[in-house]
């Protein structure tokens, strides 16, 4: 019986035998931009591939999403991909420890790998990952909570899937600030980033500890637009909310006033500059031995893609934030992270 390892790379070579690649193209690189499943955060990653395609002339930066949230779902994915004729990949890890055997076979037909908006467990091939400090996002949001409770308070906080490599950064980063002010977390309500989950299990708990809790902080997407739609429904801004993220009701839920701003992440910004790097990697340039890389709870080779607050006074100019980052990030990223000949 054959492993993946032996499929991957069996599929590789028959796509190169079939003509799959546009090997006659000006550019080849054939980017697929591969998120854990469906999900409203890497909506952003179809268009960045296509204006990366378009101003790096690369041979294709496309979006392909598992239809849904499985390790073995995704893996299948990937390897018909690789016969399709795709040589580079932008993972978002369906599990940062299961996926990385996938990882290191993709990389071992030659192509580049880049973990992206969550990272593998090191030791992998992966050349870096690129994402969101996720810990340091959860920190300073959870610091621009207490900062509008004016102190010592007790918050709820609702996040992603257990499975999500960043939720456990999450969680211990928003525990980290609540000691830091005084505050409790009372509690804590995980594996929601999904609309039926996140009603049942939000709601519920509103309905019956609303009064026990001065603030909120939401981590990830679905239990933000959850939470902000819950308390407009109640009609409760005596309970302060940070959120995370840019879906149009917690903006408008920032406008009105029930909550108090969100952590913006840069989910753009990784798949337009992640298809720069893998092409760049594709065509002779390498990783600097010596870069800058962060370190988190996952890997040594880590790229934060930026996360900034906003609040009332900027919600209507959140786009020129994350342009601003992304802008700022890709004008050293070569010079910074890569070696080219």
């Amino acid at each position: 019986m054959f492993g993946r390892r032996h499929i991957i790379a069996c599929a590789a070579a028959a796509a190169l035998l079939a003509g799959a690649l546009p090997a006659l193209a000006a550019n080849d690189s054939k980017i697929a931009l591969v998120p854990g499943g469906p999900h409203p955060y890497f909506a952003a990653w179809e268009q960045a591939g296509k204006d990366a395609a378009k101003d790096f002339g690369l041979g294709a930066a496309d979006y392909k999403v598992p239809q849904k949230w499985e390790l073995s779902t995704q893996n299948d994915l990937l390897e018909s991909l690789v016969t399709q004729g795709y040589n580079a990949f932008l993972i978002f890890p369906g599990d940062p420890v299961g996926s990385v055997s996938t990882a290191n076979e993709l990389a071992d037909t030659g192509a580049p790998v880049i973990a992206l908006a969550g990272c593998l467990k090191d030791p992998s091939k992966a050349a870096f990952c690129l994402g969101t400090d996720t810990g340091n996002s959860a920190y300073l949001g959870a610091k621009q909570l207490f900062k509008a409770l004016g102190g010592k308070k007790r918050i709820a906080h609702f996040t992603g899937f257990l499975v999500d490599p960043n939720t456990q950064l999450r969680i211990d980063a928003v525990e980290r600030a609540a000691k830091e002010e005084g505050g409790q977390v009372v509690q804590v309500i995980a594996d929601i980033d999904a609309p039926e989950p996140a009603e049942e299990k939000i709601n519920a708990y509103l309905a019956a500890h609303a009064g026990e809790v001065d603030g909120i902080i939401s981590t990830a997407w679905v239990p933000s637009v959850v939470a902000a739609n819950a308390l407009r429904k109640i009609g409760d801004k005596r309970i302060k909310m940070v959120a995370i993220d840019h879906d149009q009701v917690v903006l408008q839920a920032i406008k009105d006033g029930f909550v108090t701003g969100t952590m913006l992440q840069n989910p753009y910004g990784q798949g337009y500059i992640g298809s720069f790097a893998a092409d760049k990697l594709r065509n002779g340039c390498t990783v600097k031995a010596d870069a800058p890389f962060k370190t988190n709870a996952l890997t040594n080779k880590f790229i934060d893609s930026g996360t900034v607050f906003v609040d009332a006074s900027g919600v209507d100019n959140y786009i020129s934030y994350m342009q601003g980052i992304t802008k700022t990030l890709l004008a050293d990223f070569q010079k910074t992270y890569l070696v080219c000949k």
